[in-house]
């Protein structure tokens, strides 16, 4: 017995992964110098301003249109995604049906696509004499160099975050456990809401919270499709840029700051959602 112990001693007391110590010291150090010290610089820099003079950088009426402008329509944007991502996850995984390999294909497009060439897919669809342009001006409606070109933008960017965190976890689940409801006497409807839905909820939670965090950020695909009226058009990314342009270096931190921590309180809330929807399942 003592031999089987001390055969097996060395086992216990090997780490998960090989050279621990190492290992963790340098994904430390990597997210130090990439992703904290960049945030650490970003937070700092409009100290130089004192807290009156950064309060004045962030509460000018143009900043905070723009602000409203670049939350809301992500927001907006990312409820727009999770809805349609899920229904175009589902048709992907539950049906078979010809050119579902290069439908599955395009929903990646967003992502390998530069952002200065789909704003400018975008601007030539949706302008006054584009081909949806052209017929929604019929009915009044205008989405190019208007928010709602901001919005379309949002959208098109975020749609793969969604489809592609919900689409995995479906296929996970299979056919039983519908099979399983439809013999309990479960309407399709029922069915849906009542099981599928709670148990892919903290994916779709987690999709939505990529894609607002995409389309808070986002800059080339909507400059040129929005317009970027001052107030009206005009994102905060751009507004960034603008007081970068102005050599206003602290006036831009200042307002990355307020970025950085409106997302990180909503990306927290959603990944608290999350938790709780996981909590329920």
């Amino acid at each position: 017995m003592s031999a089987i112990g001390l055969k097996f001693a060395p086992l216990q007391s090997r780490h998960v992964l090989p050279g621990f110590k190492l290992s963790l010291g340098f994904t430390l150090f990597y997210l130090t110098s990439l992703v904290l010290i960049p945030l650490l610089a970003l937070v700092l820099r409009p100290a130089s301003l004192g807290l009156e003079g950064f309060w004045d950088a962030i509460s000018t009426p143009r900043v905070l249109a723009s602000l409203r402008l670049s939350f809301g329509m992500a927001l907006a944007a990312a409820i727009i995604d999770s809805i349609f991502g899920f229904i175009i996850a589902w048709v992907l995984v539950r049906y078979r049906f010809p050119g579902k390999r290069l439908l599955d294909a395009v929903i990646d497009l967003p992502f390998a696509l530069p952002t200065a060439v789909a704003g400018i897919a975008l601007s030539t669809l949706y302008a006054p004499n584009g081909w949806i342009g052209s017929l929604l001006i019929g009915y009044g409606i205008k989405i190019a160099y208007t928010p709602w070109g901001v919005l379309v933008a949002m959208i098109f960017i975020g749609l793969p975050f969604t489809v592609r965190t919900v689409q995995p976890v479906l296929s996970e689940l299979g056919l039983e456990i519908e099979e399983a409801a439809a013999t309990l006497g479960a309407t399709r409807l029922q069915t849906i809401s009542r099981v599928v839905l709670p148990m892919l909820m903290p994916a779709i939670l987690t999709g939505a919270a990529m894609a607002f965090a995409r389309g808070a950020g986002e800059y080339g695909s909507i400059i040129f499709i929005a317009g970027n009226i001052p107030a009206v058009s005009e994102i905060a990314p751009l507004l960034i840029v603008t007081k970068l342009e102005q050599y206003d270096y602290a006036g831009a931190a200042a307002i990355g700051v307020v970025m950085l921590a409106a997302s990180f309180v909503m990306l927290l809330a959603l990944n608290g959602l999350q938790s709780w929807a996981a909590k329920r399942r």
